[in-house]
């Protein structure tokens, strides 16, 4: 599309001759040229003085942010210097709380050097007083030895002249007086530190017993030697005999015990030396009575397994008291015998807790005395292990505890202790007279054993009459739950030594025919009495 040609006025650049057009167009462009620079002038002075305008702004906002961040500054210097200031003053507050602590103590110190200065002053005072009356002590003493040997001189030539001895006869009579008098000063002395010494280990000795009680004091489960399986009915008890007694054989002979059945309703009772055996033949009854099914096939599978169970908890219980105990290196042999003694008891004890005791009350006893602990400590847990295999060996337990011992590995001290701490043997060392101590504790103690009733009236009757049975005893009473027996005596036909016969004579029979634990006290008493009437 073309455009058409501006027009200037009422016609148009078309309508001018060319040279016209060329004059027209060189003033419309100097026209032009003009009124451009003009403008730009005008522009350019208008901008000019913008820009002087934002400048002036720009300057005066910097002079503003900077006297801002001047006088922030000088707010931070202030507050650190105040801070600097406050950190100052307390440190030199401090210092001076220091300073016046030490001051303070080093007063005190001075104020107590002061009073030690003078408390030895004063000592030493004391001191010189006492040197001086030392001295003339000493001086008194030394004319009063003057004056002794003065007068000894004197009555040596008395008796020279009276007795026509010699002098070397009268001093070999005096050396021989003098002897004399110093042997029996000499055996008073002895006598008196004998005494002493005696009075003195009994009351160590009573003191290490009841701390060694006092500090172990164990829980008993005391378990009764008469065991007894209980039937439900009288049928079950016909079932368990069997026919013709066949089952009940069966039993014995699977168990090798004794099984006693009477007329006693609901009960059954098995009896053996063997307490292991007793047991297994329990818990088999047992079973055997919750099942119900009783026949001799069934009767050997169940006392196998529970012959099985029992070797178990027999290894369990030996391995629990070796840990219990903390004995170290223990043959197997030796951990399944005390296991066997969880099912011993002496006079309702249980003989593997008693074990467990006395080894506690040995270690405490050793260690009082500065000996071997962990030695006695053992002596104490296996000095009762024969009593694991007594019933089917001949002999007492200490000698074949000692043997059993001696074949798995033990040495001495342990085998002397198992096999003299009931005196069967010598005993070779320290550590067998602490078991036979601690031994005696455990068993003494009040309610570590016990017996039936008709056996305590029939052992309190026998002790009474063992007394009575003396002559010049008028009476004689059990007390102290049979620990002790009070003996009367006639004072008009018994004397006060053969009191004392008696008395040992009481003690010596009562040990040969009776049998208890710990020991009995025999007091026998002898009184004079002088009765008048008044009338």
């Amino acid at each position: 599309m073309r455009l058409a040609p501006p027009q200037i006025g009422f016609f148009t650049l078309a309508d001018l001759s060319p040279a016209a057009g060329a004059g027209i167009g060189a003033g419309a462009l100097i026209v032009g040229a003009l009124l451009g620079f003009v403008l730009f002038r005008i522009l350019t002075g208008q901008t000019i003085g913008k820009a002087k305008a934002e400048a002036e702004q720009l300057i005066r906002v910097a002079k503003a942010e900077a006297d801002a961040q001047a006088r922030q500054v000088e707010l931070e210097a202030e507050k650190r210097v105040n801070e600097a200031r406050s950190r100052l003053e307390s440190e030199t507050e401090s210092r001076r709380s220091e300073l016046r602590e030490d001051e303070r103590r080093l007063k005190k110190r001075e104020d107590t050097l002061d009073h030690k200065l003078e408390g030895i002053a004063q000592k030493e005072e004391a001191l010189a007083k006492a040197g001086e009356a030392v001295k003339a002590r000493d001086a008194r003493l030394a004319q009063k030895e003057q004056e002794v040997e003065n007068i000894i001189r004197r009555q040596n030539d008395e008796l020279l002249r009276i007795s026509e001895w010699s002098r070397d006869q009268a001093r070999a009579a005096l050396l021989e007086r003098v002897e004399e008098e110093a042997r029996m000063d000499a055996a008073r002395i002895v006598r008196k530190i004998t005494e002493d010494a005696q009075s003195e280990a009994k009351e160590k000795a009573r003191e290490i017993t009841v701390m060694a009680i006092q500090r172990y004091a164990s829980e008993h489960t005391s378990e009764s030697t008469v065991r007894s399986v209980a039937i439900p009915s009288d049928d079950m008890k016909g079932r368990i005999i069997g026919r013709e007694g066949r089952n009940i054989r069966a039993i014995e002979k699977a168990t090798g015990v004794d099984i006693l059945v009477d007329d006693t309703p609901g009960v059954i009772a098995v009896s053996s030396f063997d307490k292991v055996r007793q047991a297994v033949a329990v818990e088999a009854l047992e079973k055997l009575v919750a099942d119900g099914r009783v026949h001799p096939t069934r009767i050997e599978e169940v006392v196998e397994q529970v012959r099985k169970e029992m070797d178990e908890r027999i290894q369990k219980l030996g391995r629990d008291a070796v840990l219990e105990a903390n004995i170290r290196s223990v043959h197997p042999k030796v951990r399944e015998a005390m296991g066997k003694l969880h099912f011993r008891t002496s006079y309702g004890q249980n003989v593997l807790r008693h074990s467990m005791e006395v080894a506690y009350i040995s270690q405490l006893i050793a260690d009082q005395l500065g000996m071997d602990g962990s030695v006695a400590r053992r002596c104490g847990f296996l000095h009762d292990i024969g009593k694991a295999m007594d019933h089917e060996m001949e002999g007492g337990h200490p000698k074949i505890g000692m043997d059993f011992a001696r074949q798995h590995g033990e040495k001495e001290p342990v085998l002397n202790a198992i096999g003299g701490h009931h005196g069967d043997i010598a005993a070779t060392s320290f550590y067998t007279p602490i078991v036979m101590a601690a031994d005696a504790i455990s068993g003494a103690r009040p309610g570590a054993r016990r017996e039936s009733l008709e056996r305590y009236i029939q052992r309190l009757e026998h002790l009474q009459a063992i007394a009575l049975d003396h002559k010049g005893v008028t009476e004689a009473y059990a007390i102290q739950a049979g620990r002790e027996v009070r003996v009367m005596v006639d004072a008009q036909n018994v004397t006060d030594d053969e009191a004392a016969f008696i008395a040992k004579r009481i003690a010596d029979k009562v040990s040969e025919e009776m049998t208890f634990p710990g020991e009995i006290k025999v007091t026998v008493l002898r009184e004079t009495r002088a009765i008048e009437i008044a009338r």
